[in-house]
């Protein structure tokens, strides 16, 4: 049986670029097809890896402006040819579940999300939008756009979701059943890391800077009652939130950082803030690997990966308050599990090895359903 894996683009490390690293170790000998590459940042894991990327990746800054070629992902996906393959399995967010493979093989789609900016998410997407020709041009775009993606999950075989809130999502959008596997990110604080960390008092974020997590509630939040926290990570809203911090020595902005160094951090702070709306997310998760609670926004799939009051606390609306009212709860009353108990809890619940073995006996079983052959 030959297997191909498909990724919408390797260009930073975030939970989706860990899953395929995880699916390279179950099928090594799978090459991994992805829009664009950037081996200066991922060469350190991807670098040996057969790697290859669409017509995009030559493209001048291509690597740097993909995300501006939208237009032209479609088509991208489409002039890949995978009819040597037998299993194509595919990570998608965007457009990779959009390949075309032969009729007698089988996709089989990972959805972390359905593609964000086309559904449920494209009105704040078009709201922030400030080029003026841009937010003329992108409501056609994206209605174009929208019509492919439903063709494209039309074209997968199975579906996969990484959350519950993530197989509502797919069954709203794409009209398709999936099968919920949780995902697993690669930070897990090693133990010895962990039994030689003492836990200080500061407040932590982690993730890319984009509207939509909501770093700035953590920010606003945590000046307003004079707490220290770490805020790691870049984006498009770094200079927007550094302005917010106002040079605050509390706010302590580290940027981008290793992943040994934000291992960390996860094993040092007091408690992670998870403030945005996520489809699964990962940094709870690798946080409780460190013993640390988590004060999480109460919707999307921190309600899976969060035990509410014993590893972690909820607030209810997005907004400064209801955190602040959350870190308050935290100060006064904490969590019920201890440091253990949570580092326990995140690491058998979502290990490496129950995700492969969950994720080849998913493959095997749907390959012989759908070919009636044994896979081998």
């Amino acid at each position: 049986m030959k297997v191909a894996i498909v990724h919408d683009w390797l260009v930073t490390y975030g939970g989706a670029e860990w899953t395929i690293l995880n699916w390279h170790k179950i099928f090594p000998d799978a090459p991994i097809y992805t829009l664009v590459y950037d081996q200066k940042k991922l060469g350190k894991d991807f670098g040996n890896l057969d790697i290859r990327t669409t017509y995009i990746q030559k493209l001048p800054l291509g690597k740097k402006l993909y995300k501006n070629l939208l237009p032209l992902m479609p088509g991208a996906w489409e002039r890949l040819d995978l009819t040597d393959y037998d299993l194509v399995l595919s990570s998608c967010s965007s457009c990779s579940k959009g390949i075309i493979t032969r009729p007698d093989a089988v996709h089989i789609c990972y959805c972390h999300t359905p593609t964000r900016y086309l559904w449920d998410m494209y009105y704040e997407y078009l709201g922030e939008t400030k080029n003026p020709i841009k937010k003329m041009l992108m409501p056609p775009l994206i209605h174009k756009l929208r019509m492919w993606d439903k063709l494209a999950a039309d074209r997968v075989d199975y579906f996969i979701a990484n959350s519950e809130f993530t197989k509502q999502r797919i069954k709203k959008y794409y009209h398709r059943d999936s099968t919920v596997i949780y995902s697993v990110g690669g930070n897990f604080v090693p133990e010895e890391l962990y039994r030689q960390t003492k836990k200080e008092d500061f407040y932590l974020v982690v993730g890319r800077q984009v509207a939509y997590k909501r770093v700035d509630l953590a920010i606003k939040a945590c000046l307003t009652l004079n707490k220290k926290l770490v805020v790691i990570g870049k984006g498009p809203e770094s200079d927007n939130l550094k302005k917010l911090a106002q040079g605050n020595k509390n706010i302590i902005f580290l940027g981008y950082q290793p992943n040994e160094k934000i291992l960390e951090y996860y094993a040092k702070a007091k408690a992670l803030l998870f403030p945005g709306k996520e489809d699964f997310g990962f940094t709870p998760v690798e946080a409780q690997t460190g013993g640390t609670p988590v004060l999480a926004f109460g919707q999307g799939g921190a309600l899976e990966t969060v035990k509410a009051n014993q590893t972690g606390l909820f607030f209810q609306e997005q907004t400064e308050d209801s955190l602040i009212q959350c870190i308050e709860r935290f100060e006064r009353e904490g969590v019920q599990y201890t440091p253990e108990q949570i580092r326990a809890y995140a690491t058998e619940t979502f290990s490496t090895e129950r995700f492969k073995q969950q994720i080849h006996d998913f493959c095997m079983e749907k390959y012989q359903e759908f070919t009636g052959k044994e896979a081998k």
